[in-house]
């Protein structure tokens, strides 16, 4: 069977593996004191055009979401996320666990807009009531999203405006950020992001690393006894080095942005066979998944040789996920794409 159901299936990036190997029996601070971790720091930092910024890395995804959004918002603030958002749907109520309500908006693609934030903070002052309500206070997005759309560069300003006007923070989850930034349609930088965000992070566990984010802090106000709740939520790695030496070498030699390619490439081929075909495709996802809406009989043909995630039902017919990653072979893809000719 060839799996294209996650981003995540497979190990680390050859470069990675080795120097892995390379500095195994080396000794070093622990915590993330290490030169690795600095030197990852300075490389990102050099990448955002941010010397001011704070880098942090942290296990994984959820863990980096929780930690962060916990550490900025006092017991009666919430989250202004996306019904469909990671923290909201896939994260097991990690944010609420840390006693932050998630505040969802209605989203058809998985984005929300400068306008529906501005809606529910306006309308949440305008209740005479409002201190007896949780407060609005961070807005969390995604890039890409769940269903793997993207904002554009006009569309992040927009929320980045209101957020400064609502004096709201705006953190920005980038689990598959190399992959946003890779695609065609893409018009972002990482160092748009960086001005646009009080936080953001650069995923490694589904961008080549075996684990592994790097959490971005570029609001002071947001750096302040970051360490601490790191610490105190068990996010705080004592073999840090094994983190900053993955982000050094994905950050070398612009690593990290030829792999996103790769993917993002490979699932182009992807998205044009399924249209060639007149086969829906349920969100305009121009990153490394694709969300092709198949009949029952389409459905058991592709069951046969390929594993692709389930995603929901549109009347009789199946909603379901393909994706690609840093690893994906080139080969298996052009299998795939002989079966959906066939469809």
């Amino acid at each position: 069977m060839i799996r294209f159901e996650s981003d995540y299936t497979q190990g680390a990036t050859p470069e990675i593996i080795q120097r892995l190997v390379e500095t195994n029996m080396e000794m070093t601070p622990g915590y993330g004191m290490d030169e690795y971790c600095m030197s990852a720091q300075r490389k990102i930092k050099a990448e955002i055009g941010r010397e001011d910024a704070d880098v942090h890395f942290l296990v994984g995804g959820t863990q980096t979401n929780f930690t962060f959004i916990s550490s900025v918002l006092r017991p009666h603030q919430g989250v202004i996320c996306a019904e469909t958002g990671h923290i909201h749907v896939h994260e097991t109520g990690s944010v609420e666990a840390c006693g932050h309500k998630l505040l969802p908006l209605q989203s058809a693609d998985g984005k929300i807009t400068a306008e529906q934030i501005a809606a529910l903070t306006d309308n949440h002052y305008a209740d005479p009531n409002f201190e007896h309500m949780t407060q609005p206070k961070l807005v969390y997005i995604s890039f890409p999203t769940e269903n793997g759309t993207i904002y554009s560069k006009a569309e992040l300003t927009a929320i980045s405006d209101v957020c400064k006007e609502r004096d709201l923070i705006l953190f920005l989850d980038g689990a598959r950020l190399g992959y946003g930034l890779a695609c065609k349609k893409n018009d972002l930088t990482m160092a748009d992001i960086a001005k646009l965000c009080d936080a953001f992070y650069i995923g490694g566990t589904k961008v080549g690393a075996l684990f592994g984010e790097a959490l971005v802090i570029v609001n002071d106000k947001c750096k302040k006894d970051f360490r601490y709740i790191e610490k105190q939520k068990g996010a705080m790695l004592a073999k840090g080095r094994l983190l900053g030496l993955q982000f050094d070498t994905l950050f070398t030699n612009g690593l990290y942005h030829r792999i996103s390619l790769h993917a993002a490439s490979l699932s182009e081929k992807i998205e044009a066979a399924f249209k060639n075909k007149g086969i829906e495709l349920y969100y305009n996802s121009p990153t490394n998944q694709q969300f092709p809406v198949l009949s029952q009989e389409q459905y058991d043909i592709l069951k046969k040789d390929f594993v692709f995630s389930d995603w929901g039902r549109k009347g009789d017919k199946y909603i379901v996920r393909f994706c690609t990653s840093w690893a994906t072979d080139e080969k298996d893809v052009e299998k795939l794409l002989s079966v959906i000719e066939t469809l």
